[in-house]
């Protein structure tokens, strides 16, 4: 029987192959890597996955669809049931091997694509690498530069994080049933000199107040926490607008709120 898509887990099963091929060709996957695969559905990537890997762990929340993927009896899969976003991966990991970090994939629900790579922000230390599909706004935001339209508190959380690579775009075609906007896969690599977590909560704070009114200057989005005077001694200037300034300004700022 036809699985029909359920509107409330955002399902737009992948079923072009070459896409799929695309996909898993881009991660390059070793026999001992530890991958987790975010929404299976009908298990258009989870088969090639298993193809190369012993283990696989995936994450989903329509019960049909589990059942399903427990009838294929399939050797090496572990089938976590539930919201990807109330996953506790700090206890999946001591499920699994923890000295070695986890490659996240997955054709990824529309509407939970966003919160889904700001929680992995907070576990970014366990996390090698992230390869999913995402709409193609949304990517945009993630590998946008200082001064364009898409830039914004997105841009700056990941790219402290996660070297962005955008892969490929997908047309609506390669889905059933078709989504009426444009996909992108994209790469996140974690970054050797990614932020500490601790020092991650500072900047989603000090993000969090710069782009409160992406229209309004500097000094008045932080007119509560600091004053003109304290900006420039920060070398920033008051009336600039928060999607001119680079990362390492963000982070004086988040130094500063930090010990202010």
């Amino acid at each position: 029987m036809k699985h029909r898509a359920r509107k409330r887990f955002g399902q737009n099963f992948l079923q072009d192959e070459s896409v799929v091929s695309r996909m898993v060709a881009a991660m390059k996957l070793l026999p001992d890597d530890q991958v987790v695969e975010v929404g299976p559905g009908l298990a258009a990537l989870t088969l090639p996955l298993l193809e190369q890997l012993p283990q696989l762990t995936v994450v989903e929340i329509d019960r049909d669809l589990i059942d399903r993927l427990r009838a294929l009896n399939l050797a090496g899969l572990n089938i976590h049931e539930g919201d990807v976003l109330n996953v506790d991966w700090h206890a999946m990991l001591q499920t699994m091997d923890d000295t070695r970090r986890l490659r996240i994939v997955g054709n990824l629900p529309y509407n939970i694509g966003t919160p889904l790579l700001l929680e992995l922000l907070t576990v970014h230390p366990f996390v090698q690498d992230i390869h999913v599909m995402l709409q193609k706004e949304v990517v945009d935001r993630l590998h946008a530069k200082t001064k364009s339209r898409a830039y914004g508190r997105l841009s700056v959380l990941m790219q402290s994080v996660f070297d962005v690579t955008p892969l490929f775009n997908v047309p609506a075609e390669a889905f059933d049933p078709m989504p009426k906007i444009e996909s992108t896969v994209v790469r996140l690599r974690t970054r050797s000199d990614a932020l500490s977590v601790d020092t991650l909560s500072s900047l989603q704070q000090t993000t969090r107040l710069a782009f409160a009114n992406k229209r309004k200057t500097l000094r008045n989005n932080f007119k509560a926490h600091l004053d003109e005077t304290a900006l420039r001694q920060l070398d920033i200037d008051p009336q600039a607008r928060a999607e001119t300034l680079e990362l390492d300004a963000f982070m004086r700022l988040a130094s500063k709120l930090e010990n202010a």
